[in-house]
């Protein structure tokens, strides 16, 4: 299949005040084959998510009716599409809170227009059908004392505790399910091929499930850093794609607030 028959089937949101900028990110993408609409207000993307809904939405952080994190934490809350977040705010603090509300990519401007088809390639790559459709299987991983049931994000572990995890954790702890004992780069656990040095973003994302899955985080016994290498899930892992969902029980804490 080529790229623009694989791209023709995707749409692409975009929540950018500055009509000029919103007009070049759609350009782009439409030149790649993307279906895009744009927006220049919040309330009005919430509108058109009523109708229907993208594979993926671009959202910069600056806008005139709402904070941008304000957005992506609803979002992620509400839907299961991709999200990139495309902003000049370029502080650390802020990269940091949007990946951690569950934004997929942060992207900073001005930006190369090859680099963001790309990065926008890589998460729908990641957030494909076929992926959403393993899920919808509820299929249960048991490791390490701990069960994930994919179907809903379900996590539940020893002494009773249990969390709901984000879709961005969820889609990371899946790959590490699917690969147990083996060592991942990093590029491997994001989908990029040419993935920046500087580019904390897994890190984070495998921080915030070492700080729900291990005793003691600073000293992680089942997602272990191999320095210079990647990652690696150092667990045994049997999947019960028969298993029955258990009744949902009450997390620890709300994805959005980890």
């Amino acid at each position: 299949m080529t790229d623009h028959a694989w791209t023709a089937r995707r749409s692409v949101f975009i929540l950018e005040d500055d009509l000029e900028v919103a007009r070049i990110i759609r350009t782009i993408l439409e030149e790649f084959g993307f279906y895009t609409e744009s927006y220049a207000r919040s309330a009005d993307l919430y509108a058109a998510l009523k109708q229907r809904l993208p594979d993926l939405c671009i959202i910069d952080l600056m806008l005139p009716d709402a904070d941008g994190m304000d957005v992506v934490r609803t979002l992620a809350d509400r839907h299961d599409f991709g999200m990139l977040i495309l902003t000049c705010r370029s502080y650390l603090e802020d990269r940091v809170l949007g990946l951690e509300l569950g934004a997929d990519d942060y992207v900073l401007k001005p930006f190369d227009p090859r680099e963001l088809v790309a990065r926008v390639r890589s998460i729908l790559r990641r957030c494909s059908p076929a992926l959403r459709q393993g899920r919808a299987e509820a299929k249960c991983a048991r490791f390490a004392g701990w069960s994930f049931h994919a179907g809903d994000n379900r996590l539940s572990g020893p002494q009773g505790r249990h969390w709901v995890l984000s879709t961005a954790e969820a889609r990371l702890l899946q790959i590490f399910l699917d690969h147990p004992r083996r060592i991942l780069a990093r590029e491997q656990l994001c989908g990029a091929r040419d993935l920046s040095p500087f580019d904390r973003s897994v890190d984070v994302r495998v921080s915030r499930l070492r700080r729900k899955l291990e005793v003691d985080p600073e000293r992680p016994r089942i997602i272990k850093t191999v320095y210079g290498a990647g990652y690696l899930l150092a667990a045994e892992v049997e999947w019960d794609v028969s298993a029955s969902a258990a009744p949902p029980a009450e997390p620890d804490a709300a994805p959005e607030d980890q």
